[in-house]
Protein backbone atom coordinates (compact mmCIF):
# COMPACT_ATOMS: atom_id res chain seq x y z
CA UNK A 1 0.00 0.00 0.00
CA UNK A 2 1.11 3.87 -0.73
CA UNK A 3 0.67 6.29 1.71
CA UNK A 4 1.01 9.31 -0.38
CA UNK A 5 -2.20 10.03 -0.34
CA UNK A 6 -1.11 13.47 0.56
CA UNK A 7 -1.17 15.30 -2.62
CA UNK A 8 2.41 16.71 -3.10
CA UNK A 9 2.45 20.01 -5.07
CA UNK A 10 5.35 20.51 -7.24
CA UNK A 11 6.99 23.39 -8.33
CA UNK A 12 5.02 25.38 -10.82
CA UNK A 13 5.49 29.00 -11.97
CA UNK A 14 3.47 30.71 -13.75
CA UNK A 15 6.33 32.66 -15.40
CA UNK A 16 8.22 29.62 -15.94
CA UNK A 17 10.81 29.87 -13.59
CA UNK A 18 12.05 26.67 -12.20
CA UNK A 19 13.21 28.07 -8.66
CA UNK A 20 11.57 30.62 -7.37
CA UNK A 21 8.49 32.95 -7.16
CA UNK A 22 6.86 35.88 -5.63
CA UNK A 23 3.00 35.20 -5.02
CA UNK A 24 0.58 37.89 -3.35
CA UNK A 25 -1.66 36.36 -0.83
CA UNK A 26 -5.10 37.70 -1.97
CA UNK A 27 -4.69 36.59 -5.56
CA UNK A 28 -3.17 33.11 -4.18
CA UNK A 29 -6.56 32.75 -2.27
CA UNK A 30 -8.95 34.34 -5.38
CA UNK A 31 -7.52 31.07 -7.29
CA UNK A 32 -8.00 28.66 -4.42
CA UNK A 33 -11.55 30.13 -4.54
CA UNK A 34 -11.64 30.11 -8.42
CA UNK A 35 -10.60 25.89 -7.99
CA UNK A 36 -6.98 24.91 -8.58
CA UNK A 37 -5.92 21.09 -8.91
CA UNK A 38 -5.27 20.31 -5.34
CA UNK A 39 -7.12 22.15 -2.11
CA UNK A 40 -5.07 24.06 -0.32
CA UNK A 41 -7.38 23.81 2.57
CA UNK A 42 -6.65 20.13 2.83
CA UNK A 43 -3.40 18.74 4.11
CA UNK A 44 -0.99 18.56 0.96
CA UNK A 45 3.07 18.49 1.18
CA UNK A 46 5.40 20.92 -0.36
CA UNK A 47 8.30 19.80 -2.20
CA UNK A 48 9.88 23.33 -2.29
CA UNK A 49 10.31 25.71 0.81
CA UNK A 50 8.32 28.25 1.25
CA UNK A 51 7.78 31.52 3.45
CA UNK A 52 4.92 32.92 4.54
CA UNK A 53 4.63 36.69 5.10
CA UNK A 54 2.24 38.57 6.97
CA UNK A 55 1.25 42.73 6.44
CA UNK A 56 -1.95 42.55 7.87
CA UNK A 57 -4.99 41.14 9.89
CA UNK A 58 -4.67 38.21 11.73
CA UNK A 59 -5.14 34.26 11.40
CA UNK A 60 -3.80 30.92 11.32
CA UNK A 61 -1.89 27.83 9.28
CA UNK A 62 -1.15 24.43 9.95
CA UNK A 63 2.15 22.66 9.55
CA UNK A 64 2.56 19.19 10.80
CA UNK A 65 -1.10 18.89 12.53
CA UNK A 66 -0.08 21.90 14.17
CA UNK A 67 -1.57 25.56 14.44
CA UNK A 68 0.51 28.82 14.21
CA UNK A 69 -0.89 32.07 15.19
CA UNK A 70 -0.52 34.80 12.16
CA UNK A 71 -0.74 38.70 12.47
CA UNK A 72 0.87 41.83 11.00
CA UNK A 73 5.14 41.42 11.52
CA UNK A 74 4.90 37.32 11.56
CA UNK A 75 7.20 35.11 9.18
CA UNK A 76 6.35 31.38 8.86
CA UNK A 77 8.85 28.81 7.55
CA UNK A 78 7.51 25.77 6.22
CA UNK A 79 9.97 23.25 5.05
CA UNK A 80 10.45 20.90 2.03
CA UNK A 81 8.40 17.50 2.92
CA UNK A 82 6.32 19.05 5.47
CA UNK A 83 2.53 18.60 5.19
CA UNK A 84 0.94 22.11 5.57
CA UNK A 85 -2.75 23.87 5.08
CA UNK A 86 -4.29 27.44 4.61
CA UNK A 87 -7.37 28.53 6.95
CA UNK A 88 -10.73 28.32 5.27
CA UNK A 89 -11.60 32.14 4.47
CA UNK A 90 -8.05 33.59 5.73
CA UNK A 91 -8.38 37.50 6.83
CA UNK A 92 -4.91 38.20 6.78
CA UNK A 93 -3.11 39.25 3.54
CA UNK A 94 0.68 39.19 2.70
CA UNK A 95 2.87 37.53 0.35
CA UNK A 96 4.12 33.78 -0.07
CA UNK A 97 7.49 33.02 -0.98
CA UNK A 98 8.05 29.82 -2.70
CA UNK A 99 12.16 28.68 -3.66
CA UNK A 100 13.56 25.78 -4.39
CA UNK A 101 16.46 23.54 -2.68
CA UNK A 102 18.08 23.94 -5.71
CA UNK A 103 17.62 28.01 -5.78
CA UNK A 104 19.59 27.87 -2.52
CA UNK A 105 22.23 25.48 -3.26
CA UNK A 106 23.02 27.70 -6.76
CA UNK A 107 22.70 31.12 -5.51
CA UNK A 108 23.32 31.25 -1.27
CA UNK A 109 26.80 31.66 -0.68
CA UNK A 110 28.01 28.41 1.41
CA UNK A 111 29.03 29.99 4.70
CA UNK A 112 24.94 31.25 4.57
CA UNK A 113 23.65 28.07 3.71
CA UNK A 114 24.43 26.47 7.41
CA UNK A 115 23.02 29.33 9.14
CA UNK A 116 19.87 29.01 6.77
CA UNK A 117 19.48 25.38 7.09
CA UNK A 118 18.83 25.77 11.03
CA UNK A 119 15.84 27.82 10.14
CA UNK A 120 14.39 25.34 7.87
CA UNK A 121 15.30 22.75 10.50
CA UNK A 122 11.50 22.03 11.82
CA UNK A 123 13.02 19.40 14.03
CA UNK A 124 15.25 21.97 16.32
CA UNK A 125 13.58 25.14 15.23
CA UNK A 126 10.30 26.73 15.48
CA UNK A 127 7.96 27.46 12.13
CA UNK A 128 6.77 31.24 13.44
CA UNK A 129 8.59 34.16 13.84
CA UNK A 130 6.50 37.45 15.15
CA UNK A 131 7.01 40.94 15.44
CA UNK A 132 9.58 41.72 12.42
CA UNK A 133 10.67 44.62 11.61
CA UNK A 134 12.41 44.35 8.38
CA UNK A 135 9.65 42.35 6.23
CA UNK A 136 8.27 45.96 4.29
CA UNK A 137 11.37 46.92 3.34
CA UNK A 138 12.33 43.44 1.60
CA UNK A 139 8.82 43.44 0.17
CA UNK A 140 9.08 46.34 -1.51
CA UNK A 141 12.97 45.71 -2.70
CA UNK A 142 11.87 42.49 -3.76
CA UNK A 143 9.36 43.83 -5.44
CA UNK A 144 11.17 46.69 -7.41
CA UNK A 145 13.56 44.33 -8.70
CA UNK A 146 10.99 41.38 -9.84
CA UNK A 147 9.31 44.40 -11.50
CA UNK A 148 12.54 45.62 -13.73
CA UNK A 149 12.89 45.59 -16.98
CA UNK A 150 16.86 44.75 -17.05
CA UNK A 151 16.90 41.23 -15.78
CA UNK A 152 20.41 40.72 -15.65
CA UNK A 153 22.17 39.02 -12.95
CA UNK A 154 17.99 38.86 -11.67
CA UNK A 155 18.34 35.93 -9.43
CA UNK A 156 21.57 36.35 -8.05
CA UNK A 157 20.07 39.73 -6.56
CA UNK A 158 16.83 38.40 -5.80
CA UNK A 159 18.90 35.25 -4.32
CA UNK A 160 20.94 37.54 -2.05
CA UNK A 161 17.90 39.70 -1.37
CA UNK A 162 16.35 36.55 0.31
CA UNK A 163 20.00 35.09 1.80
CA UNK A 164 20.17 38.69 3.61
CA UNK A 165 16.39 38.27 4.91
CA UNK A 166 16.50 34.36 6.03
CA UNK A 167 19.56 35.30 7.88
CA UNK A 168 18.37 38.14 9.98
CA UNK A 169 15.00 35.69 10.56
CA UNK A 170 17.68 33.36 11.60
CA UNK A 171 19.28 35.72 14.08
CA UNK A 172 15.89 36.90 15.36
CA UNK A 173 14.80 33.61 15.83
CA UNK A 174 17.48 32.20 17.67
CA UNK A 175 18.28 31.62 21.26
CA UNK A 176 20.98 29.36 21.16
CA UNK A 177 24.76 29.84 19.97
CA UNK A 178 25.00 30.11 15.82
CA UNK A 179 25.91 27.35 14.13
CA UNK A 180 29.18 26.00 13.28
CA UNK A 181 30.89 26.06 9.88
CA UNK A 182 30.63 22.66 9.12
CA UNK A 183 32.17 20.44 5.90
CA UNK A 184 29.33 18.04 7.06
CA UNK A 185 26.19 19.66 6.35
CA UNK A 186 26.15 17.91 2.16
CA UNK A 187 26.08 14.72 4.31
CA UNK A 188 23.46 15.68 6.69
CA UNK A 189 21.31 16.67 4.37
CA UNK A 190 22.35 13.29 2.07
CA UNK A 191 20.97 11.39 5.42
CA UNK A 192 17.88 13.85 5.87
CA UNK A 193 16.72 12.61 1.94
CA UNK A 194 17.88 8.56 2.62
CA UNK A 195 15.72 8.44 5.59
CA UNK A 196 13.07 10.13 4.14
CA UNK A 197 13.10 7.55 0.60
CA UNK A 198 14.00 4.18 2.91
CA UNK A 199 12.31 4.89 6.44
CA UNK A 200 10.36 2.21 5.13
CA UNK A 201 12.77 0.03 4.26
CA UNK A 202 14.52 0.12 7.35
CA UNK A 203 15.20 1.96 10.74
CA UNK A 204 18.84 0.89 11.61
CA UNK A 205 21.41 3.58 12.07
CA UNK A 206 23.87 1.26 10.67
CA UNK A 207 21.94 0.88 7.59
CA UNK A 208 21.68 4.36 6.79
CA UNK A 209 25.64 4.66 7.78
CA UNK A 210 26.88 1.96 5.31
CA UNK A 211 24.55 4.02 2.26
CA UNK A 212 26.57 6.81 3.33
CA UNK A 213 29.87 4.86 3.37
CA UNK A 214 31.08 6.59 7.21
CA UNK A 215 30.78 4.69 10.36
CA UNK A 216 27.60 4.89 12.83
CA UNK A 217 29.82 6.71 15.41
CA UNK A 218 30.26 9.20 12.48
CA UNK A 219 26.99 9.44 11.25
CA UNK A 220 25.82 10.18 14.73
CA UNK A 221 28.35 13.26 15.24
CA UNK A 222 27.08 14.60 12.45
CA UNK A 223 23.14 14.26 13.12
CA UNK A 224 23.83 16.03 16.57
CA UNK A 225 25.38 18.56 14.64
CA UNK A 226 22.30 20.00 13.33
CA UNK A 227 19.94 18.37 14.98
CA UNK A 228 20.86 18.08 18.91
CA UNK A 229 20.07 14.88 18.68
CA UNK A 230 21.14 11.21 17.65
CA UNK A 231 20.57 9.53 13.99
CA UNK A 232 17.84 7.03 16.06
CA UNK A 233 16.18 9.70 17.49
CA UNK A 234 15.88 11.45 13.96
CA UNK A 235 15.00 8.46 12.31
CA UNK A 236 12.16 7.66 14.86
CA UNK A 237 11.18 11.13 14.57
CA UNK A 238 11.01 10.79 11.10
CA UNK A 239 8.68 7.90 11.00
CA UNK A 240 6.25 9.07 13.90
CA UNK A 241 5.82 12.22 11.82
CA UNK A 242 4.81 10.27 8.77
CA UNK A 243 2.46 8.28 11.00
CA UNK A 244 0.84 11.01 12.23
CA UNK A 245 0.69 12.75 8.85
CA UNK A 246 -0.91 9.76 7.73
CA UNK A 247 -3.72 9.23 10.48
CA UNK A 248 -4.70 12.70 10.00
CA UNK A 249 -5.01 12.81 6.20
CA UNK A 250 -5.98 9.47 5.41
CA UNK A 251 -8.95 6.76 5.52
CA UNK A 252 -6.88 3.97 6.30
CA UNK A 253 -7.32 1.54 8.87
CA UNK A 254 -3.63 1.61 11.76
CA UNK A 255 -3.14 -1.55 10.36
CA UNK A 256 -2.99 -0.46 6.74
CA UNK A 257 -1.39 3.06 8.16
CA UNK A 258 1.20 0.54 10.29
CA UNK A 259 2.17 -1.73 7.70
CA UNK A 260 3.10 1.12 5.19
CA UNK A 261 5.58 2.91 7.51
CA UNK A 262 7.16 -0.86 7.75
CA UNK A 263 5.97 -2.43 10.62
CA UNK A 264 4.93 -6.23 9.08
CA UNK A 265 2.86 -6.63 12.74
CA UNK A 266 0.11 -3.96 14.13
CA UNK A 267 1.10 -4.91 17.81
CA UNK A 268 5.26 -3.89 17.05
CA UNK A 269 3.69 -0.57 15.41
CA UNK A 270 1.38 0.30 18.19
CA UNK A 271 4.27 -0.33 20.73
CA UNK A 272 6.95 1.74 18.71
CA UNK A 273 4.06 4.68 18.43
CA UNK A 274 3.23 4.57 22.10
CA UNK A 275 6.84 4.09 23.19
CA UNK A 276 7.63 7.47 20.95
CA UNK A 277 4.51 9.43 21.98
CA UNK A 278 2.85 7.91 25.02
CA UNK A 279 -0.15 7.22 23.40
CA UNK A 280 -1.18 4.40 21.03
CA UNK A 281 -2.15 5.54 17.40
CA UNK A 282 -5.68 4.55 18.09
CA UNK A 283 -5.51 6.93 20.91
CA UNK A 284 -3.95 9.50 19.20
CA UNK A 285 -6.36 9.29 15.72
CA UNK A 286 -9.46 9.52 18.97
CA UNK A 287 -8.18 12.88 19.82
CA UNK A 288 -7.58 14.14 16.37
Amino acid sequence: MDLNTIPIISFESEKNEKEFEFLNLQELFAKIKAGLDHNPNKPHRLSFFALLIVTEGIGSHYIDLKEYSLRKGTALKIAKGQVHAFEENANYDGFLIVFTEEFVLNYFSKSSIEFISHLYNYHISTAAVHEINFNEPFIEQLMIELASEDTYAQKNIVAAMLELYLLRLERLSQTTEPPKQSKYYPLFLEFKNLVQEKYTATRNVKDYAEMLSISTKHLNRIVKEFTLNTAKHFIDDFVILETKRAIASSNYSLKEIGYAVGFDEVTNFTKFFKKQTGATPKQFKADL
